[in-house]
């Protein structure tokens, strides 16, 4: 899910929803992919290697696309901010929960991206105080946090809330990353150009870190191998294509649609091919997050309630 989102909103027509269906499959593959690798790839690596391909990938359409590649020192800076933030951190987090959980709750504990956007931003962004409405939505949501979790998990009793909680962890690094991302679109930049020297920032952290923690990248499957080109191709580089293209025609109220979308396409495939099942509680714990975010949406009190 990306942190760069401009305010504007329009009717989706059939070709939106269409675009909009491929990238919740596109980003809830993403979780099926990391599942394919976390047993032969070390974490680090995985990441380190999926932000690189992507930057190649996205600096590749830059280019040919006629883009002008900045030049800037002080925006370099804050691409790089913006890639530990936006990319390095949570997709850390997200592949290191993943050699724990199944990627389907996984999914589902991203999903939570909104509550915290919503509360990072009523906290830093003088323009974006939440109004009560909102704030339900949230505490509503973070309720379907606990119930998905579990009581016993909570109390300590269970042996996979640490996992649990840094995709928790990583839905925060992403809130955060989207009040911090606003500065771009205050400068006139360009969202690939960000995408591109963002995913290049986080390149520049992790390709080293994961060398010096991790040694060179080991043997692994082709399988996983494959795995990786894809998530780095697929799943983040064109990804973000497809994120601006479907932002440009519907507006980012309609994308954040894909909120809802992506846990079903993760679990869907999860099921399908790794043998993966939710139990009640976190079918609970999700039908409870959905209406926290219906009513930060705003669709949950319909369309003639005045916004707050």
């Amino acid at each position: 899910m990306s942190a760069l989102s401009p305010s504007i909103s329009t009717r989706m027509s059939a070709g939106d929803w269409t675009l909009l269906l491929l990238l919740s499959l596109i980003w809830g593959g993403s979780f099926f992919l990391i599942a394919l690798m976390v047993d032969h790839l070390p974490v680090l690596w995985i990441v380190a290697l999926r932000v690189s391909i992507a930057a190649l990938v996205l600096w590749t359409i830059v280019r040919i696309t006629g883009r002008g590649v900045p030049r800037d020192a002080g925006l370099w800076g804050a691409f790089l901010v913006m890639g530990v933030v936006n990319n390095a951190i949570p997709f850390g987090l997200i592949v290191w929960a993943q050699t724990s959980i199944p990627s389907g709750l996984a999914s589902i504990l991203n999903a939570t991206t909104p509550l915290f956007t919503v509360l990072v931003s009523s906290l830093a962004l003088a323009d974006e105080r939440a109004g009560p409405t909102r704030l339900a939505g949230v505490g509503l949501g973070l309720g379907g946090v606990v119930v998905m979790i579990g009581v016993d998990e909570l109390a300590g009793q269970g042996h996979g809330i640490l996992p649990q909680l840094a995709m928790l962890g990583a839905a925060f690094s992403y809130a955060c990353a989207a009040a911090y991302g606003r500065r771009f679109r205050a400068k006139g930049i360009d969202p690939l150009v960000t995408a591109a020297g963002m995913v290049s920032g986080s390149s520049i952290v992790l390709l080293p870190l994961a060398m010096l923690t991790a040694g060179p990248p080991p043997g692994a499957p082709a399988h996983a191998w494959a795995a990786l080109a894809v998530l780095g191709v697929v799943c983040t580089g064109l990804a973000y294509v497809l994120f601006f293209r479907v932002l440009a025609r519907a507006g980012a109220t309609n994308i954040s649609l894909v909120t809802f979308l992506v846990p079903v396409s993760a679990i869907l495939l999860g099921w399908l091919f790794l043998d993966e099942s939710l139990g009640p509680t976190q079918i609970l714990g999700m039908g409870v997050i959905g209406l926290g975010l219906a009513m930060i949406d705003g669709r949950l009190i319909g369309r003639q309630s005045p916004p707050n």
